[in-house]
């Protein structure tokens, strides 16, 4: 372990590589606190403690609605895409060829479109915002030339926290949204202890106790089911080739429980955010039918219950889909039977592909009730002792933790490169 972080600092290209991604996260850092002109700090901040929605919004931009900076979408319109992309993957099927039969130039190609789908997404999350803050006087009344130069601004921004996430992605040491999304939650981890600390009362005392071990076996949990698999005995039959014997050994295909890692979450977040916003910006709109509508879609995502409801089905569906989606049974089976392997007991071709399907179903719903409890828990733990500030506790230790999972991976495998070509 020692050995392995020793190199990382004195291997020079490692250090590099590491060096650049700190220094890019950093800049992201900067920009989230850079505001766009106008806007009224006192307005602003009142506006955001009282919707949890835009809260929840703040939170997963790194802190970028804060001062209304020139980041203020963060990445989510490229999540947004990234979500229809892979729903058109269902319909589409060149674009699930294009995603998981043309390897890694297919998949490049599809995140190309998704970083394209990402403007037109970014400059209708941007008006929409603006018109919102706008109507909650948060900035004043633009000018047309104003208000396109904000929305521009705020696509913009988008594209180039999409442009550092490739260029961290480049280096093979993590995702890079994913980075930028934990720096973001990272970065206000302070601001929420630091507000707790300000309003702390000995009656809430059992809380923050009730939080801690929670969050500790989350902790314990997401290594335990972000590392948990179910090992498939595979065997390779003899084939001789000339004077050569191939094949004739035993291995096993391994099955994660949680194949889709912290996307369903991410994915997630990003569409219960919809409900909230249509409602806040329907309710400046003079028709009494419409004020009906806000009222309705607002009173009902302000309710724990129902959000926490929404929310854990949310994160199970998607787990299933995303799931469905990056893997695929039948071209394993398809693999397999190419390769002159077979699992034991089982028949080559479909009624191996029917197996994988049941096994993976049967594991999934393990992981996907797994990462609805722990997305609603923090829910349930605001709602019986009142901690406010650490409402999103749950959701944000899960995504950090399942992040710092899949970069030490990542640290990992390029260490083990680096004393393997060294040996």
């Amino acid at each position: 372990m020692f050995k392995k972080v020793s190199l990382l600092f004195t291997d020079a290209d490692l250090r590099k590589k590491l060096l650049f991604i700190i220094a890019m996260l950093v800049v992201f850092r900067i920009a989230s606190s850079i505001p766009v002109p106008g806007v009224d700090p006192g307005r602003l901040k009142s506006f955001l403690s009282g919707n949890q929605f835009f809260g929840l919004l703040n939170i997963f931009s790194g802190g970028a609605l804060n001062n209304l900076s020139i980041v203020m979408l963060g990445v989510g319109p490229y999540i947004t895409a990234s979500i229809i992309m892979q729903l058109l993957t269902m319909i589409f099927p060149r674009f699930k060829e294009m995603y998981q039969e043309e390897g890694e130039a297919g998949r490049s190609k599809f995140n190309q479109y998704s970083r394209l789908l990402s403007v037109p997404l970014a400059l209708l999350q941007s008006y929409g915002l603006l018109i919102l803050l706008i109507r909650q006087q948060v900035i004043p009344a633009l000018t047309m030339t104003g208000f396109l130069f904000n929305m521009i601004i705020a696509t913009a921004g988008t594209v180039f926290l999409m442009w550092i996430g490739e260029l961290i992605s480049e280096k093979k040491m993590g995702n890079g949204v994913s980075l930028i999304i934990f720096a973001g939650i990272v970065a206000g981890l302070p601001l929420s202890i630091q507000q707790e600390l300000f309003t702390f009362t000995p009656d809430k005392l059992p809380g923050y106790l009730a939080f801690l071990v929670i969050s500790i076996l989350v902790i314990a949990g997401v290594v335990v089911i972000t590392e948990g698999q179910r090992n498939i005995p595979v065997s390779y039959a003899k084939r001789i080739r000339g004077m050569r014997v191939y094949g004739g050994v035993s291995t096993h295909l391994p099955l994660r429980v949680n194949q889709a890692g912290v996307i369903p979450i991410i994915f997630a977040v990003s569409i219960i955010l919809f409900p909230g916003l249509i409602g806040s910006f329907l309710a400046g709109v003079p028709n009494p039918l419409v004020q009906k509508i806000s009222q309705f879609l607002i009173q009902i995502f302000n309710n724990q219950w129902i959000y926490g409801m929404f929310y854990f089905l949310l994160v199970f569906a998607f787990t299933y889909f995303y799931t469905a989606v990056t893997f695929d049974p039948q071209s394993i089976a398809d693999n397999l039977q190419k390769q002159g392997g077979f699992v034991l007991g089982m028949r080559p071709g479909r009624p191996t592909a029917e197996f994988l399907y049941k096994v993976v179903s049967r594991i999934t719903l393990v992981g996907g009730v797994f990462l609805g409890l722990v997305a609603v828990l923090p829910i349930i733990i605001t709602s019986l002792f009142n901690i406010q500030a650490l409402s999103l506790g749950g959701t944000s230790l899960l995504i950090v933790v399942s992040v710092v999972l899949e970069t030490m991976k990542q640290v990992d495998s390029q260490m083990v490169m680096r004393e393997y070509g060294d040996a």
